[in-house]
C-alpha cells in the first residue's frame, strides 16, 4: 500500500484491523510496518520510506486517522493479524510511551506498550522473517561517564529508561536479527508544540514574563527526519547483509541544555532572550533524567549508515516557522 497515495477507508472490530479501498499498491516493491506512525518520529519514518519508494502500512491507536491502521499493539491477536494481512518485510516499531513522568503515574499501561507490545512484536517479526528495527533511547544510560558506545552496560535511572532497556532485551532474546537503534530527545515537524519537549520551548520563548529553563542536563537534540533516513538505510542494507543486527547509536552532534536550546531558537527567530532564566538544580518531583548520555555513534558510521545530522538552529526554523504569529515570516527572512 502506498502511504500517501492510497485512498483508504478503514473498518473496526474487536481484535482486528480491516483496510479496504487500497490504490496504487506496489506488489513488488518492498513492504514496511510503521507502528506509532502518528507520532512524530513515525510519520518522518513513514514518508521518508514513502519517498524512497516502498510500500508503507502505518499503525496508530488513539491518534489514528485516513490512512492509517488503527491496532492496538498490547492486543498479541491484533499483532499476529496485522502482519498476516500486510506481511511487511520491515517492521520499524516506533510505538512507545516516551515521557517518563507519565510512565512513572501509569507504569503498568506503559509497560505493556513499551516492553509486552515489544516482545510480540519480535516474536511475530522472526516468525515471519521480517526484518525488525527497535527504536530505543539515551535513557537506558545513567548519564554519569558519557560518551557511551553499543557495548556499554546500561544503567536507567528512571521507570521509562528501564522499560525501554526491557524492550530492548526482549527484542534481541525473540528477534536475534533485529536491529535496535538507540536515540536522544527528538524534534522535528510537529502538529503541536507539545510534541517534543524541544518545541515546547518555543512558549518559553515567546513568553512576556521570565521563565526558568534547565541548564543541568546535556541534551543532543535531534531531527526526526534523520533518525528514518537512518532506520531507512539500515533496513536497506540489512536485507543484503544479515550483519547488520544488534545495537547502533544514531545522535544529533550540537550539545545543549534546554535553557542553551532555547537560546538558540530566540536568536534564529531574532527575538528577545533576556528572559529566560538558567536553573542548574533538577526540578523536584519530576523522574530522574541523566546528566549527560551522549551517544558514540561510531558503529553506523564506520558501516556508512550514518546520515549529517542538520544543524539545529536551521533544522528547528524549519519545524517552528508554522508557529509564529506572523505566517509570512518564512518569506520575509528568507527571500
Amino acid at each position: 500500500m502506498s502511504f500517501a497515495a492510497a485512498e483508504l477507508r478503514i473498518i473496526f472490530s474487536p481484535g482486528q484491523v480491516q483496510l479496504v479501498q487500497e490504490e496504487e499498491a506496489f506488489p513488488g516493491g518492498p513492504r514496511v510496518l510503521v507502528t506509532g506512525a502518528t507520532g512524530l518520529l513515525g510519520r518522518a519514518v513513514c514518508r521518508e520510506f514513502h519517498i524512497s519508494g516502498w510500500s508503507v502500512v502505518g499503525t496508530g491507536y488513539r491518534r489514528a486517522r485516513p490512512h492509517l491502521l488503527r491496532c492496538d499493539l498490547t492486543d498479541e491477536d491484533a499483532i499476529r493479524g496485522l502482519l498476516h494481512e500486510h506481511q511487511p518485510d520491515v517492521i520499524v516499531h516506533c510505538a512507545a510511551e516516551r515521557r517518563p513522568d507519565v510512565v512513572d503515574r501509569h507504569t503498568e499501561a506503559a509497560v505493556n506498550l513499551n516492553v509486552h507490545a515489544t516482545s510480540t512484536l519480535a516474536k511475530e517479526a522472526a516468525v515471519s522473517g521480517a526484518l525488525f528495527i527497535y527504536i530505543s533511547t539515551d535513557y537506558v544510560f545513567d548519564g554519569r561517564n558519557p560518551p557511551y558506545g553499543e557495548d556499554d552496560s546500561p544503567n536507567p535511572l528512571n521507570l521509562y529508561g528501564r522499560s525501554k532497556l526491557e524492550g530492548e532485551r526482549e527484542t534481541l532474546r525473540h528477534c536475534p536479527g533485529a536491529v535496535v537503534l538507540r536515540v536522544p530527545v527528538l524534534f522535528g515537524e510537529v502538529e503541536s508544540l507539545t510534541e517534543s519537549v524541544v518545541t515546547n520551548l518555543w512558549l518559553k520563548v515567546e513568553a512576556a514574563e521570565g521563565c526558568t529553563l534547565d541548564h543541568c542536563r546535556q541534551r543532543f537534540p535531534t531531527d526526526a527526519r534523520d533518525v528514518a533516513a537512518v532506520c531507512r538505510k539500515l533496513a536497506e542494507r540489512a536485507k543484503e547483509d544479515p550483519s547488520i543486527r544488534g545495537i547502533f547509536h544514531f545522535s544529533g552532534k550540537e550539545q545543549m541544555t534546554n535553557y542553551e536550546m532555547a537560546l538558540a531558537i530566540a536568536h534564529a527567530f531574532n527575538l528577545p532572550s533576556n528572559h529566560l532564566i538558567p536553573l542548574t538544580e533538577q526540578s523536584p518531583g519530576s523522574a530522574l533524567r541523566p546528566v549527560n548520555a551522549q551517544l558514540n555513534c561510531t558503529r553506523l558510521e564506520l558501516l556508512n549508515l550514518s546520515v549529517e545530522p542538520r544543524p539545529f538552529s536551521s533544522a528547528i526554523t524549519d519545524c517552528l516557522w508554522p508557529f509564529t504569529p506572523d505566517k509570512r515570516w518564512r518569506q520575509t527572512v528568507f527571500h
